[in-house]
């Protein structure tokens, strides 16, 4: 397979699980490792000291991994690079980022922003569906579901019934106050970003 065709197959994340992402991200208390040494340094240490199995990780040779380890390369092509800086960061700092998943899933939940048209049904009336642009804290059951569905390997179009009926439940019925029997779905995500 050559570096183009590698390339084009390798899978991209979509916009809510590169989201959950970078939420993460802004937890870390200390920068990750930037250089792809350090990064291939980093990767081998939690592999236990397997360059073959950073090798298999990455998507890539064993012997390259041994050059970049070794000095011999420095600069890796964009899907090395990117494969690297997405394995370090889901390797980095497992503790802080698994006490803020424990506090969401069990008292604090998560705030989401998001702009994505929202098609409804629900009995009677109710308005067509359109682009929002919403804001809305969602409770700690949904982000227990959302994280777990996330380890679990969930596609995004997996992932995008269950972020719906999160938002439904604290936006458009303010946890059951109101719009009784309302059901959102949301296509056509423009974006979309949590916090923990």
């Amino acid at each position: 397979m050559s570096a183009d065709e590698q390339q084009q197959s390798a899978p991209r994340r979509g916009k809510v699980l590169e989201a959950l992402a970078r939420a993460e991200r802004k937890l870390f208390t200390r920068t990750a490792p930037k250089s792809a040494k350090a990064c291939m340094k980093f990767l081998r240490t939690r592999e236990g000291g397997s360059t073959a199995a950073v090798a298999e990780r990455l998507g890539t040779s064993r012997r390259t991994v041994e050059r970049y380890l070794a000095g011999k390369l420095t600069k890796p092509q964009k899907r090395l690079a990117a494969a690297l800086v997405e394995e370090t960061e889901s390797e980095w700092q497992p503790q802080v980022r698994a006490q803020a998943r424990a506090q969401a899933s069990t008292s604090r939940g998560m705030m989401v922003e998001v702009t994505a048209y929202f098609g409804f049904t629900c009995t009677g009336s109710s308005d067509d569906g359109r682009e929002r642009q919403i804001t809305t804290d969602i409770s700690p059951t949904y982000v227990k579901q959302i994280l777990e569905l996330q380890e679990a390997g969930a596609t995004e179009e997996e992932l995008h019934p269950i972020v719906a009926e999160a938002i439904t439940e604290s936006y458009f019925t303010e946890w059951g106050t109101r719009a009784d029997g309302l059901r959102a779905d949301f296509t056509a995500v423009s974006s979309i970003s949590f916090r923990f």
